[in-house]
């Protein structure tokens, strides 16, 4: 447990691997409660798909024993909580917070709203002030991209941050929590205001290489030339200029950063939002993307790989600190479930790396089937990503 000095903010995690969801929910609630000392205003619950059946079980366990004023939770495909990543196999991650004089709004929108359908649902009033929105989905129900694009229209400038429910391979099969209500689709999530700081860190875990271009010409997600030249040209340019090693890198793991601030002076990592190269015509020099693009914008080429991911969550987090006087006293963190071993070729890489850049305070997360953040003050859906909210005292 960690304290907020100034304003008594507390924070406590828990874990369980007890098969039986009541007797997880209990050992649990009751370990981040005696870690709080105090009420539970908010608290998030993270449960492998091992308890997806028996769901409501364990969170009536929860709340009958910590009674948190707000409780959202979801299933992940692993499940992140002190000092380990359980990738694989049955866990129960508790995570809890007194934050007094906070103002928490839960959110709930019902499955498969699209159109003007997408702002159904959402609170009409969050209380004065630019809130901060932490979001649970499901990925194959909730259309997380027009909801977040709704949520730019209502809120301008109001971070959001947050994953994709995993565990389950088709609709119905993942679960959110709201309170004492289980869904199997939609989204829950919580506005929260008020006397705490929510900071982000959106680690796409990338590196840029080579040169920035701007597009001169495109169309939707096709991108047909980069500073006034074939954009297959100004690929193998790029990837001519890498080491032998890179290149190997560079066949599987290339990707497109899109600068979303075009006022910069300069572009480092954070100022580009990566997406995926998914296809190319050699005969037109043109390549698609993962997102669309327009003629004016900034782009540069990124690789991905174990080292690269790790280097970049290692200098954001530093960033992060070296930024901030105030620590972080609690954090919820949301990582891809293409990361962890695959990518790092060891366990536990993400949480260890949080408590090594930030230190000993309670944490609790999932393996995502996507991650959502903001980059350059907007908020997108990320894959690969380590997506982090960190709890500290207000700044000035």
């Amino acid at each position: 447990m960690l304290t907020g000095k100034e304003t008594g903010l507390r924070f406590a995690a828990a874990t369980s691997r007890d098969p039986d969801p009541q007797a997880a929910g209990r050992e649990t609630a009751r370990a981040a409660r005696s870690g709080l000392t105090h009420t539970a205003d908010l608290a998030f619950l993270f449960f492998s798909s091992h308890y997806a059946s028996r769901a409501s079980e364990l969170c009536e366990a929860v709340r009958r024993e910590l009674g948190p004023a707000v409780l959202l939770g979801c299933t992940g495909e692993g499940i992140i909580a002190g000092a380990e990543e359980w990738e694989a196999g049955q866990a129960v991650a508790l995570w809890a917070a007194h934050l007094p004089g906070a103002r928490l709004t839960p959110v709930r929108l019902p499955a498969a709203q699209t159109g003007d359908e997408a702002g159904l649902g959402w609170p009409d009033q969050l209380g004065a002030g630019r809130p901060t929105f932490i979001l649970l989905a499901d990925p194959f129900s909730a259309p997380i991209s027009e909801i977040l694009a709704g949520m730019a229209d209502r809120w301008p400038g109001a971070p959001a941050i947050g994953g994709l429910a995993g565990g389950g391979r088709d609709e119905g099969e993942n679960r959110l929590v709201l309170n004492g209500d289980v869904h199997d689709g939609g989204l829950v999530g919580v506005a929260l205001s008020g006397p705490v700081s929510v900071r982000t860190v959106v680690s796409q875990g990338c590196r840029p290489i080579g040169d920035p271009y701007v597009v001169t010409r495109a169309e939707h997600n096709v991108v047909h030339e980069l500073g006034g030249s074939p954009a297959l040209e100004r690929l193998q340019t790029v990837f001519e200029s890498l080491p032998e090693d890179q290149r190997r890198i560079a066949h599987q793991a290339l990707h497109v950063g899109i600068v979303i601030d075009e006022q910069r002076d300069r572009f480092e990592r954070g100022d580009f939002l990566v997406r995926n190269l998914i296809g190319a015509d050699r005969t037109s020099g043109s390549m698609a993307i993962g997102d669309r693009v327009q003629e004016g914008q900034t782009v540069q080429f990124h690789l991905r790989d174990g080292q690269s991911a790790s280097e970049d969550l290692n200098l954001l987090l530093a960033a992060d600190r070296s930024r901030h006087p105030s620590p972080p006293l609690g954090a919820l963190l949301f990582s891809c479930c293409g990361r962890g071993r695959g990518l790092f070729g060891r366990p536990h890489h993400d949480i260890a790396t949080v408590r090594e850049r930030l230190g000993d305070m309670p944490v609790a997360g999932f393996f995502a089937q996507g991650e959502i953040g903001p980059v350059g003050g907007s908020n997108f859906v990320h894959g690969y990503t380590a997506s982090l909210a960190l709890f500290s005292e207000p700044e000035s």
